[in-house]
């Protein structure tokens, strides 16, 4: 279970005397071996005070995974959650360079960090008060104070706000269920420039209901979906009302491009789009880009002859109508021991199939199984494939 942090806290872990405390406890290996004693050796020394060390030590080393360097930055173990990847925010970042800015749920201040360096001015705000403690400490140069975020405190500002999607770790998934709501959000800022950051499984209908009336971008990095981001009109550009940015490319796609891509049968390569294409329904416009056409007009992959730059694809060597016992015999005629199983439109457990084919080779390959075809006409097929990477 996590700490629950209180200002006093905050304030001792920002003293000298807790700055060399958190320094001995970080010597500490906290694993899960040796947890329990490292903690009764901190509490030894530290009293109570060591539940607040060992947790920040430990978010320390979780927040690794979203930022570059966590080293002196305090948080609490929801706000850690929520909080946007590094480069993630500073993407965000770049797109409102020059701006005034108010990050009107900053937490921590994980945007407020991005923000920093590229607006023309930045301010901080929100309801708590543990979390703005947090982000005095952790951002300098940035003006912050408590207020609710259904009450503005600003004006002329692009107005940034991250409402929470969990409550005691458990997602919110209408958006009338964040807090705050989201449609009390967009109705307090109807006519000023917003960016909202929302969950990347947020339904679109959902949010045009609410009377949103911009553009969605769905964002992805390291191979994974990180966030669905509502710009406001104002923001955006041309008219775009959806947008995948790829930062593992830098490659950004919207609704604005040609979508006239052909469907037609496998050539030697079968590309499996980022999932942010994928989510933002632009996989058509993807396709239109780098020359590729769809293998089905309701499937995601898509096929062609060269690979987009910096993209991984699946050079087809044999196709087949999709059998357990077929697939089994063609993999072990290749000599195939380990194989990867994507799937789309076919009922499949690629972790149970696995298992079932039974290799025992000694070569790699890669196996992609789409339903091909609709009505009677449809049907699953496999093509064996060798992975370009």
């Amino acid at each position: 279970m996590s700490v629950a942090f209180s200002v006093d806290d905050v304030e001792y872990l920002r003293s000298q005397a807790g700055v060399d405390a958190l320094r001995d406890v970080a010597a500490l290996p906290l694993t899960d071996k040796t947890l329990v004693a490292d903690i009764a050796s901190a509490r030894a020394r530290f009293g109570d005070r060591a539940a607040v060390l060992v947790e920040t030590t430990l978010l320390r080393r979780k927040a690794t995974a979203k930022l570059s360097d966590p080293e002196g930055w305090l948080f609490t173990d929801e706000a850690l959650q929520q909080a946007t990847a590094e480069p993630v925010a500073r993407h965000r970042a770049r797109r409102l360079a020059g701006s005034r800015v108010h990050d009107a749920t900053c937490s921590i201040g994980t945007e407020l960090a991005a923000l920093r360096d590229t607006s023309a001015t930045v301010v901080g705000s929100d309801i708590d008060p543990v979390r703005i403690a947090m982000a005095r400490n952790n951002v300098d140069g940035v003006d912050l104070c408590r207020a609710d975020a259904l009450r503005p405190v600003t004006r002329d500002t692009v107005v940034v706000l991250d409402p929470a999607r969990r409550t005691g770790g458990r997602r919110r998934f209408d958006p009338r269920d964040f807090a705050p709501p989201l449609d009390e959000l967009l109705d307090v800022y109807r006519g000023r420039d917003i960016v909202v950051k929302c969950a990347p499984g947020i339904d679109f209908d959902s949010v045009r209901g609410l009377g949103f009336d911009g553009e969605i971008e769905l964002t992805s990095l390291s191979g994974g979906v990180r966030e669905a981001c509502l710009w406001s009109a104002g923001l955006s550009d041309g008219g775009v009302r959806r947008r995948a940015s790829l930062l593992d490319t830098g490659e950004q796609i919207t609704d604005a491009e040609p979508d006239d891509c052909a469907v037609a049968p496998a050539g030697r390569w079968i590309v499996d789009p980022d999932g942010a294409v994928v989510r933002a329904g632009l996989v058509r416009h993807y396709a239109a880009r780098h020359g590729l056409w769809q293998l089905d007009p309701d499937i995601a992959y898509l096929s062609g002859d060269r690979l987009p730059p910096g993209v991984r694809g699946f050079e087809v060597l044999e196709q087949s109508t999709f059998h357990e016992r077929r697939l089994r015999q063609a993999l072990s005629a290749r000599d195939v021991g380990a194989v990867e199983i994507l799937v789309r439109g076919v009922d499949v457990d690629p972790d149970r199939l696995r298992p079932r084919l039974r290799l025992r080779g000694s070569q790699q390959a890669s196996v992609v199984i789409a339903r091909i075809g609709s009505g009677g006409a449809s049907r699953a097929t496999a093509f064996i494939c060798r992975p370009s990477r």
